[in-house]
């Protein structure tokens, strides 16, 4: 009988000091304290879970971007195991498309998902973190941000804002944009209303047009309504979903403005530093799963949708005449040199950006570049190979 008490005692020690310990676990994670791995790991009834808003510059669902913040989200979600419940709003659902920025460097909001060019009221630097005019690919980009310096960089900007940044999604070389008349020198540029954010809106503006900053949910619509004379939006993915074809039919390229466009996504900072180091790793691994998924499936999908505009819609894919190329590339030239001018930490992140393409793209014209050339002439060779074989 005295055995069979000793055991019972045994087992409610057991059990009370169990409690204890939980107790103890689910307080250190409620406070974030120096628990946060164990909080990972421990069942979930002991882990603290948050749920996140996260808000975006995209229309809901949109292909590529919008459907990007939602993965990227559910990523995130995943990777905690539900610890960190991530929902997203899209533009105009929560906040405005342009006032994502802000709601989440006042805490109204967790995260953000957009562009970082739309910030440039805030900061002219933050034009470098999304694109400038000639300036870099999408694995330029990848390179200064990741290898070169331009995450601290970036990280010293966003912290004057209350926000953790990271790149989240890149669509690539875009499209010059929609016109809806044929553009045949500089004059046809005098006068002309266009939709064009960030630096590259700067340039058109020197070239005598009147850059118009409009969220992309709002183009089809202004557009269509004559409001606006030519709109870019992003390539021909995006643009076929948005129909801009039913309204215009000339398709000018290259897009000189943005050759390698990040899509970004900001975090509370506040929020950041309370996330254990587990969480702040999975927050990592989803962006840049993001940042290389998104690139993919916009070289994929925009080379499927070329081809519709074109073969099926009749819309006419047309070069920037050379008189044109020629006034964006010097006055870009004169653009960026001002804004590196504005203030101490914009110049940095100017001269970082600049010197880290300079080492990038010598490496580029002899790596790819010079292989892509090479290759279009075996392919030609082996056209016309294919040719002679069939009798052709």
């Amino acid at each position: 009988m005295k055995d069979s008490n000793k055991k019972i005692g045994r087992r409610k020690f057991l059990k009370a000091a169990g409690a204890v310990g939980a107790a103890t676990l689910v307080a250190s994670c409620s406070e974030g304290g120096d628990a946060g791995a164990d909080c990972i790991g421990a069942p979930a009834v002991l882990r603290k879970k948050r749920s996140l808003k996260m808000v975006t510059t995209w229309p809901k669902n949109f292909p590529g971007i919008g459907t990007g913040a939602e993965r990227v989200a559910r990523r995130i979600t995943e990777l905690t195991d539900g610890g960190l419940d991530i929902r997203v709003y899209g533009a105009g659902e929560l906040v405005p498309a342009l006032g994502a920025f802000d709601a989440v460097s006042q805490g109204k909001a967790d995260i953000y998902h957009g562009a970082e060019y739309y910030w440039q009221g805030k900061s002219r630097a933050f034009n470098f973190f999304a694109a400038v005019p000639f300036g870099m690919t999408a694995g330029e980009m990848k390179a200064w941000i990741y290898h070169d310096g331009g995450q601290e960089l970036w990280d010293e900007l966003s912290a004057a804002f209350n926000i953790k940044p990271f790149m989240a999604g890149n669509s690539g070389t875009q499209m010059g944009g929609w016109f809806r008349s044929e553009l045949k020198g500089l004059a046809d540029l005098q006068g002309l209303r266009m939709r064009i954010p960030g630096l590259g809106g700067e340039v058109m503006a020197r070239m005598g047009a009147v850059p118009v900053t409009k969220a992309g949910g709002e183009l089809f619509l202004a557009l269509s309504q004559g409001n606006i004379d030519a709109t870019e939006w992003i390539g021909p993915w995006n643009d076929l979903a948005f129909g801009f074809h039913t309204i215009a039919k000339y398709y000018y390229y290259p897009g000189f403005h943005e050759p390698g466009t990040t899509l970004s996504m900001g975090m509370n900072l506040d929020l950041w530093e309370d996330l254990s180091n587990q969480e702040r790793a999975a927050v990592e691994s989803a962006a840049a799963a993001e940042n290389d998924y998104t690139l993919a499936e916009f070289n994929a999908q925009n080379a499927r949708a070329l081809t519709t505009l074109i073969e099926e819609h009749g819309v006419k894919l047309t070069r920037f005449p050379d008189e044109i190329l020629d006034a964006m590339a010097r006055l870009s030239v004169e653009v960026l040199a001002e804004t590196a001018a504005s203030d101490a930490l914009t110049g940095r992140v100017y001269e970082s950006f600049a010197a880290s393409m300079a080492r990038t793209s010598r490496w580029g014209e002899i790596g790819e570049r010079a292989f892509t050339e090479i290759r279009e002439k075996a392919m030609t060779i082996a056209a016309m190979a294919s040719r002679v074989d069939h009798g052709g």
